[in-house]
């Protein structure tokens, strides 16, 4: 089973813990905090759309995509109430080009780090810089390996892991320790980096 079924059965079945109902703190500190100027902006696997209505009500122009048909049918439902525009896009991002591209910031809540080899993960790397434009900013919230936990939650990778998948394609910007948004007591802890497209 692909990574892309897992999460269409998932999100069939409910069993959703990362859609907490609301905008990721890590985002929103990033973009307030350096600060990342409105753009025409792409949210890989945007599932039900929650940071992609924080963006797009920030004057982000915003692209949201996600393998899962159930979860982008909440994200209309969510962005309407909201009152915003959001475009939702049902595309494996990992074999298909988004239209729209090139964007000006790309950000990512848990896909780059579903991609078990080094070589998946380089190749998702590759992608978003082909969708970036010159100098184009992206944001991955990942798995951190700097944690022992007992209990299941998202996949784990060391600060070495994303280095070696995002080079030669990304200048790593700020590369922080920090957890994911959640409503867990004990959210899992995750790595924020922020990266900007090299020149080619």
């Amino acid at each position: 089973m692909t990574i892309e079924d897992r999460y269409r059965q998932r999100y069939k079945s409910g069993d959703t813990p990362w859609d907490i109902g609301q905008a990721d703190f890590n985002l929103i500190e990033v973009v307030t905090g350096k600060p990342i100027v409105s753009c025409k902006t792409l949210d890989i696997g945007c599932g039900t759309g929650d940071n992609s209505i924080w963006l797009a009500q920030n004057r982000f122009q915003v692209f949201g995509t996600d393998t899962s048909d159930v979860a982008l049918e909440k994200a209309r439902e969510k962005a309407s109430k909201a009152n915003v525009e959001c475009e939702f896009i049902l595309v494996d991002f990992m074999n298909n080009h988004v239209e729209g591209a090139p964007f000006g910031f790309v950000f990512d809540r848990g896909c780059f780090h579903s991609f078990g080899a080094g070589d998946e993960r380089k190749r998702f790397a590759q992608n978003i810089a082909a969708h970036l434009e010159e100098g184009g900013l992206w944001l991955t919230i990942a798995g951190n390996a700097d944690e022992n936990r007992r209990s299941p939650g998202p996949p784990q990778w060391t600060a070495g892991d994303i280095v070696l998948a995002v080079e030669p394609y990304f200048e790593i910007l700020s590369l922080k320790t920090s957890h994911f948004g959640s409503n867990s007591q004990n959210p899992p802890r995750a790595w924020r980096c922020l990266m900007k497209k090299r020149h080619v």
